[in-house]
């Protein structure tokens, strides 16, 4: 199954300059945050699948505007053909904007998840905007991850993590996969094509 990524900044590949066969064969979209809602909505038109997106701490814009064609899963458990997706987005809580927490928050949107993770037995992919505490982070408040993503990979043991808000560009060395206990985190930043095995 071919899944794209998505976060942060739109691919100019992708939308400025349009060419169909760049989508040609995706069976799913995922958006980890900060993308503009027409940009989701251009994607989930032309690619003919499902884009299941979380929120990032840019995305106040969709209070007025979600994007069309677009299924939020933020705080939700989604399955796509036996793949459970489960989505946490905003980020660390640095000015008071919305779709921004402290971790005790986040441990409690979470937490609140649990019997819709008890009903799906866990999940396969952690969607999210932010990243994990001390793992593809930056020591600023704005783009510090969150402990209770490590909490979550250690007691459900997903296959993938997909995170955004961490720009590959920020840095030379903050890497696009990295394997974290038993899982493979991507940075989404911009587009990725990730080849999941059913």
């Amino acid at each position: 199954m071919k899944i794209l990524l998505v976060a942060d900044e739109p691919c100019k590949a992708l939308w400025d300059y349009y060419d169909g066969e760049r989508l040609k064969g995706i069976d799913l979209i995922l958006s980890a945050g900060d993308l503009p809602p027409q940009y989701l909505s251009f994607l989930v038109t032309f690619s003919n699948c499902p884009l299941l997106y979380v929120h990032g701490n840019h995305d106040g814009v969709y209070a007025a505007k979600n994007p069309d064609g677009c299924i939020d899963i933020d705080g939700k458990v989604y399955n796509f053909e036996g793949i459970r997706i489960f989505g946490l987005g905003g980020s660390m809580d640095y000015n008071g904007g919305p779709h921004q927490y402290n971790e005790k928050e986040m441990a409690s949107r979470a937490r609140k998840a649990f019997f819709p993770l008890l009903r799906s037995h866990g999940f396969d992919i952690l969607l999210t905007h932010a990243p994990i505490r001390g793992i593809n982070d930056q020591e600023d408040l704005p783009h510090r991850g969150f402990q209770v993503f490590d909490t979550l990979l250690e007691k459900y043991r997903p296959r993938y993590m997909v995170h955004g808000h961490v720009h590959m560009n920020y840095s030379y060395n903050i890497p696009r996969t990295i394997v974290h206990r038993q899982t493979t985190v991507i940075n989404a930043y911009e587009r990725f094509l990730l080849e999941y095995e059913i």
